[in-house]
């Protein structure tokens, strides 16, 4: 089922008094019974509505991101029900995270149906909470927590409980709170949480919502695990104060029901995590998007206002981020639905790079072109995609530990304006 059009029906149940909740949405388990959007609060819920709308027409996708060799996982709640674990055992999943509660008055009406089953299946699980900054505080949202699911034992199959912090489905971003209060409240949350269990939670959050919630604090990343969420085929750049992550959320759709994630490790490590600390390794070199924005110079801005005129942009293409670049940048930003501050960081790229290959011409060809010129990898940038610029493609992406395919997508772009 469609979840924006689930959230859409039960917005219309509510403007119409309806009072029955959709099929699947599970009830608080104490009362009062609150506005539950089963079908939107979950992990990643507000992901979806603030990533761009999709690509351009007439212009290639970008590929989704190749995690063939990564331990994967999924995480669920009470939309999906009645899951069959076994099948999902089966089909390669090694984790799973559970939603257990939001808020202080619901629990899910299917945590131990997935919880047991997941565990029975052979997953190693973990629990989930859904914070609501705006009810209550921190503490008090932790013991509400680990009194309906998640607690943790060390019996080497459960996952520190994790910390859903994310876009407010109710109303304000930031649920009314400073970014200082903000801070307070998820600092509450992770302490009352370590007292009552002995381990830190790991924090579940997206880059945008914790620069705008809470200012890029460092401070939870001294302690909690990173959960970070993002579907453009990277996981970073990472929030402040982690140098890596634990689990990445990288789609909303997949192998899986729910969510699709991964871990940053091997299933020992992942065994080693469910029994106490685990240090990951770092994102591989070159693995971040740069944040580009206006005075800056250079090839990086040429691929920029390359790709801005590929996607019907009139720039002259002359390497200065000036003000007529801002303002393109900032018009693209409008259509597809970003932040239009101006500055092209890892959304804006994801949106504007376009994937090009063997006989594609026009401007995100001379983009691609002109960075594999600035890599000592020279080719004419002339807008059309022969031979000897797949050719350099190839040596670039032999030089970068890159499969050697010809095709400059996300992983190649990356490296090509990093």
């Amino acid at each position: 089922m469609n979840r924006r059009l689930a959230a859409a029906a039960i917005g219309l149940a509510v403007l119409t008094g309806l009072t029955g909740l959709p099929h699947g949405v599970a009830r608080a388990a104490t009362a009062p019974a609150g506005p539950w959007h089963e079908a939107v609060d979950h992990m990643g819920s507000g992901l979806a509505t603030h990533r761009p709308a999709g690509a351009v027409p007439g212009l290639r996708a970008a590929a989704v991101p190749n995690t063939a060799d990564t331990l994967k996982g999924l995480d669920v709640s009470a939309y999906q029900e009645n899951l069959d674990w076994p099948s999902v055992a089966a089909q390669g999943a090694s984790f799973a995270y559970v939603k257990a509660t939001e808020g202080v008055n619901y629990t899910s009406g299917q945590f131990s149906q997935q919880y047991n089953g997941s565990a029975a299946a052979g997953l190693i699980r973990g629990a989930y909470h859904f914070a609501l900054p705006d009810v209550s505080g921190g503490s008090t949202q932790a013991d509400y927590f680990v009194a309906h699911g998640g607690g943790w034992s060390d019996d080497g199959r459960t996952l520190p409980g994790a910390l859903d912090i994310e876009y407010n489905p109710y109303g304000a971003t930031c649920y009314g709170l400073s970014q200082s209060a903000m801070i307070s409240w998820i600092t509450a949350f992770s302490t009352e949480y370590h007292s009552r269990t002995g381990r830190y939670p790991i924090v579940y959050s997206t880059r945008d919502w914790w620069s705008t919630c809470t200012g890029d604090s460092a401070t939870p990343g001294r302690y909690d695990p990173l959960w970070i969420a993002d579907y453009s085929g990277s996981a970073t750049p990472l929030p402040a104060g982690w140098t890596t992550y634990t689990l990445w959320q990288n789609a909303a759709a997949g192998t899986f029901p729910g969510d699709q994630d991964v871990f940053n490790g091997t299933l020992a490590n992942l065994r080693t995590f469910a029994h106490g600390t685990y240090t990951p390794p770092p994102p591989p070199p070159g693995s971040s998007w740069p944040v580009v924005s206006q005075n800056a110079t250079g090839h990086t801005v040429t691929a920029i206002q390359y790709l801005l005129d590929a996607h019907g942009a009139t720039l002259a293409v002359d390497g200065d981020f000036g003000p007529a670049t801002r303002s393109a940048v900032t018009a693209f930003q409008n259509d597809q639905g970003l932040t239009a501050d101006g500055i092209v960081g890892p959304d804006t790229w994801h949106a504007l790079i376009v994937t090009v290959s063997q006989g594609d011409t026009g401007p995100a060809v001379k983009a691609a072109q002109d960075e594999l010129t600035a890599h000592d990898h020279a080719v004419a940038v002339d807008g059309d995609f022969g031979p000897a610029t797949r050719s350099a493609v190839t040596a670039f992406q032999n030089d970068q530990g890159l499969t050697a395919d010809g095709i400059v997508g996300p992983d190649t772009w990356q490296h090509l304006v990093s």
